[in-house]
């Protein structure tokens, strides 16, 4: 009896000894090394984005709408409204993830969605009809850093405005944080709010603006 328990105690410890070898050693830093690999480093450590110097200016997984100084002079683009946000449009609080769990029957929903076609058009100089859908309606996660190129081409005019920059610079810079559907086929074209309103400063420190 003695001599049964002595031998599958030992097997325990020995697969006790491998797992932990195996599991916390060998396992992890194969994880480690993978996301070494070139491309896979940057999301690996929570694509952040950075300034010319290297400083650390935020995440562009994260969307975190800009506030103006002056609302009537709003140099900045923004991303979708969040269900965190005590106003209709926002800012959201970025540290709270989640949507507003209302139905599409909802009149609550429904009003603010209208509240937010009639607050975009007027800081736009549009009509209601013309602010796209992304633009009123809150993204699942709330921190979406993501609109469609129609939005952004819907607030192209005001940034260029508002910054002084050639419409035409900033139009190219909308291109340039674009990214395409997956696998060339999948969902469709966004754009990068976090990345775009980065460059626009960017462009706006170079030209002095």
């Amino acid at each position: 009896m003695v001599t049964l328990l002595l031998r599958q105690g030992g097997a325990a410890l020995r697969v006790l000894l491998v797992a932990t070898v195996v599991l916390g050693l060998v396992y992890p830093l194969a994880v480690w090394g993978v996301s070494r690999l070139p491309g896979l480093n940057g999301p690996a450590e929570g694509s952040v984005v950075t300034a010319p110097d290297g400083a650390p200016l935020g995440s562009s997984l994260i969307g975190i709408d800009p506030v103006p100084a002056d609302p009537a002079a709003d140099p900045y683009f923004h991303t979708r409204p969040s269900a965190s946000a005590e106003d209709v449009l926002g800012p959201g609080d970025p540290s709270t993830s989640g949507g507003s769990n209302q139905s599409g029957f909802s009149d609550k929903l429904l009003g603010q969605v209208e509240q937010r076609r009639a607050a975009i058009a007027a800081r736009e100089g549009v009509a209601p009809g013309a602010v796209p859908a992304d633009a009123v309606t809150a993204s699942g996660s709330g921190v979406d850093p993501h609109i469609s190129p129609a939005y952004a081409d819907l607030q192209a005019a005001r940034v260029a405005r508002v910054t002084g920059l050639p419409e035409l610079q900033v139009r190219q810079l909308v291109t340039d944080a674009t990214d395409g559907r997956v696998l060339g086929f999948l969902g469709e074209p966004t754009v990068n709010v976090t990345r775009l309103n980065l460059a626009i400063a960017g462009a706006r420190a170079t030209t002095g603006g």
